[in-house]
C-alpha cells in the first residue's frame, strides 16, 4: 500500500508546476469567458442598432418570422455576451449563445455549402461556450459573488 493520498488527478511530470496550475486555472477560464463574451458583444452590437436588419437571412435559413428571430439574435449575442462577461446568469447565457452559433455552423456549412472550413470558427466558439454552459463561472463572477448558479 502506498503512502500517498489517491485523488483524480494526474501525477504531474513537474510536481512543482501544481501550485502555478491551481493558481493560474481560474485566470485562464475568467479571460477565457471576459473575452468569449466580449468577442459576442462585438459581432451582436451592430445587431442591437439595427435590430430587424437580419430578418431576411435568418428567414433564408428557415426562421420564420424574421422580424420575431432577428432581434432575438441580436439580444441573444449582445447581452449573452455581456452576461458571460460579467459572468451572471452564466451557464444559461452561454447555451443560449452557443445554439446561435451552432446555427452559424449549419449556416456555413450546409446553407452556404462553406464546409468545415466555413464552418470552423463558429465550431470552435460553439466549443468554448459548452464549456461555460456545463463549468458555469469560477470566483470571479457575478454568480460567484451573489452565492448563485443557475
Amino acid at each position: 500500500m502506498s503512502n500517498t493520498l489517491q485523488t483524480n488527478k494526474p501525477r504531474l511530470i513537474i510536481a512543482p508546476l501544481a501550485k502555478v496550475y491551481d493558481l493560474g486555472t481560474p485566470i485562464a477560464e475568467t479571460v477565457l469567458r471576459v473575452l468569449a463574451g466580449m468577442a459576442l458583444m462585438v459581432h451582436g452590437w451592430p445587431k442591437i442598432q439595427n435590430p430587424f436588419g437580419m430578418a431576411g437571412m435568418v428567414e433564408g435559413l428557415g426562421f420564420v418570422p424574421g422580424i420575431f428571430w432577428s432581434p432575438a439574435l441580436a439580444v441573444t449575442e449582445f447581452f449573452g455576451g455581456l452576461l458571460l462577461v460579467l459572468g451572471l446568469l452564466t451557464r444559461p447565457a452561454a447555451f443560449a449563445t452557443m445554439v446561435v452559433l451552432l446555427v452559424t455552423v449549419y449556416a456555413h456549412w450546409i446553407a452556404m455549402g462553406q464546409g468545415y472550413s466555413g464552418a470552423e470558427l463558429s465550431i470552435l466558439w460553439s466549443a468554448i461556450l459548452l464549456f461555460f454552459a456545463m463549468r458555469g463561472a469560477n470566483r470571479f463572477s457575478v454568480d460567484a459573488k451573489i452565492g448563485r448558479q443557475f
